[in-house]
């Protein structure tokens, strides 16, 4: 076998999979290719980065929601099982291949060219993702400023986006103390600056319609991306320093709302009301796939991001150690932000006097609305929130950072003599791109985009690229020469459970999980608002096109091929 030599004597490795047909007669050139991609400057800087790029928004909005809605602490036997079948091995195989080769999502695909497709259609969702998820974090910083006073915005009617529906609901309780929270006739201060405010959704007649530029979420949105990219100026080498603070300070905060949410009085109502055990559930096959879209989605598989940062390690990065820390620690922080939202869920439950199940919502609804209106009742209500919206934006900042740098290194791994130099620049236009790009989701129909966008740029689509990368490796390139190259790196090969998850487990699950999303299919709607067909078909075209993307990509490579055609190009 021949080998590469550079000066940080990355690994033995076969020609092939580093160098296009026209290099691989002249291996022994003086040319380390590792120093000139670049490595992580700390051997904390990749475990960071992987930790805040699975710990985001989803932990804090969505997993506590699917927790008491699928039988509360009986949730966490399906959660961590699946964590076990799908969240573990796969978070491993995307790993091992980015720590091999060295390579992006598009050009690790030279182990078999004709999968190139695969990375093409990561490259699709991530972009996609990496647009709206930025408008989210626009929103954050929105609520972020305007936390910055004595009185929150949101606490109060007779502001002018007001409705005579506005009802604030602290001291307006009945005779009984009860608060007339559930009516459908009337509205929380917190959800019409929300939505007529912040959105100014009123302003919209549909996704058709989208109605004009909202220049204060214009300009959020602006600096959204200017702090995403001073962050990823100089690729891992500043976000990578960059996620020493990301990383770690919303846990920080998190144990702060966790510690005032559990001493609020009610908090125990929420928190038994989030994890009681209705081991019932356990019986229905909702609860299974739930917690396995969890565990797919918290965790990034698929959307390259995993496989980029690990492509910046040292050959012998320890990343079985590593995907352990992260996963598990992934799953305990979900866990922990349970506590600490419906610990305040509780005590709004109390303080209202309605059922928590009628308090708590899931999404964006809990960031922007629920959560935002529990702030006010607090003392120093202003700081809590402050607090609550700086721990989102850290958050979010962090799966930005590995959106963004899956994207500049994807493409600068397939032209790196051009573009490898100019990394900064292409990176910076990239987030101009990307940015002009989002705008029609800073309109007042904005949000309608947004949906559209959430529910169908990384859906059934990404289950698809998963299965094949998945196949890819262990039935083409194969599962024991990969083994071979975990050896390589590691100095031990996976064991059996590894194994039997690679070839038969996690694809099958997989399998399932995109039977059950197309069986169970349901139109995309935002409060009573209804999309039309051509906004429907429009999403579904978007989640097929990543899928068609694997198949284009075999054509091109067939087409390419000379000489012994399909066997050149499953061997690479």
């Amino acid at each position: 076998m021949k080998k590469l030599q550079g000066a940080h004597q990355r690994k033995p490795i076969t020609p092939d999979l580093l160098m296009t047909p026209s290099d691989q007669g002249d291996v022994d050139l003086d040319v380390d290719f590792a120093a000139d991609r670049g490595n992580w400057t700390g051997k904390l800087d990749f475990l960071l980065s992987c930790i805040g790029y699975c710990v985001g928004l989803g932990n804090v909005w969505r997993f506590p929601y699917r927790a008491y809605t699928n039988g509360g602490g009986a949730f966490l036997v399906p959660y961590f099982l699946m964590l076990a079948i799908c969240g573990i091995p796969l978070f491993f195989l995307e790993l091992s291949l980015g720590q091999f080769s060295s390579l992006g999502p598009l050009a690790v695909w030279k182990i078999s060219p004709l999968f190139k497709g695969a990375g093409a259609a990561m490259l699709l969702i991530v972009g996609l993702v990496a647009i709206y998820y930025n408008m989210i974090i626009a929103y954050v910083l929105f609520y972020l400023f305007a936390s910055l006073t004595s009185n929150l915005p949101w606490e109060h009617c007779g502001n002018w986006w007001n409705t005579d529906l506005c009802l604030e609901h602290r001291g307006s309780k009945d005779g009984n103390g009860a608060l007339p929270l559930n009516l459908t006739s009337t509205v929380s201060p917190s959800e019409e600056y929300w939505s007529r405010y912040v959105l100014h959704i009123q302003g919209s007649q549909g996704i058709g319609s989208p109605g004009e530029i909202r220049w204060n979420l214009c300009l959020c949105l602006l600096l959204a991306w200017v702090i995403v990219f001073l962050c990823i100026l100089k690729g891992v080498k500043s976000s990578g320093k960059v996620v020493y603070f990301t990383a770690t300070f919303p846990y920080l905060i998190l144990l702060m709302l966790l510690v005032r949410g559990v001493t609020l009085p009610g908090a125990w109502k929420g928190i038994q009301f989030y994890l009681t055990p209705q081991f019932h559930h356990l019986l229905s096959s909702k609860v299974w796939i739930e917690a396995a879209l969890q565990i797919f989605y918290s965790l990034g598989v698929g959307f390259g991001g995993l496989l980029t940062f690990a492509s910046y390690n040292t050959f012998h990065q320890n990343i079985y150690r590593d995907t352990f820390i992260v996963t598990l620690g992934n799953a305990i922080t979900s866990i922990l932000a349970g506590f600490a939202i419906f610990s305040v869920l509780g005590y709004m439950s109390q303080e209202l006097g309605v059922p928590v199940d009628q308090v708590a919502k899931a999404g964006p609804g809990l960031a922007f609305v629920v959560y935002p209106q529990a702030m006010t009742m607090l003392p120093l209500s202003p700081f809590w929130s402050f607090l609550f919206f700086f721990m989102l934006l850290t958050l979010g900042l962090d799966s930005q950072f590995a959106f963004l740098e899956t994207i500049v290194t994807a493409v600068t791994d397939e032209f790196p003599y051009y573009l490898r130099p100019k990394k900064a620049v292409f990176s910076g236009l990239i987030c101009v791109a990307m940015y002009l790009m989002g705008l029609v989701l800073t309109t007042d129909g904005g949000m309608y985009w947004l949906v559209l966008l959430d529910d169908y740029s990384a859906s059934f689509g990404l289950m698809v690229v998963v299965i094949t990368t998945c196949l890819a490796v262990t039935r083409v390139y194969g599962i024991q020469r990969f083994c071979r190259d975990i050896h390589m790196m590691l100095g031990f090969k996976p064991g059996l459970y590894f194994r039997a998850c690679w070839l038969f487990l996690s694809p099958a699950t997989l399998l399932a999980l995109l039977v059950y999303s197309i069986v169970k299919y349901q139109p995309s709607e935002y409060g009573s608002y209804r999309f039309p067909a051509w906004a429907e078909l429009l999403g579904i075209l978007m989640g097929l096109l990543s899928c068609l993307m694997i198949p284009a990509g075999m054509l091109v490579a067939v087409l390419r091929e000379e000489g012994s055609l399909w066997e050149d190009c499953l061997q690479g």
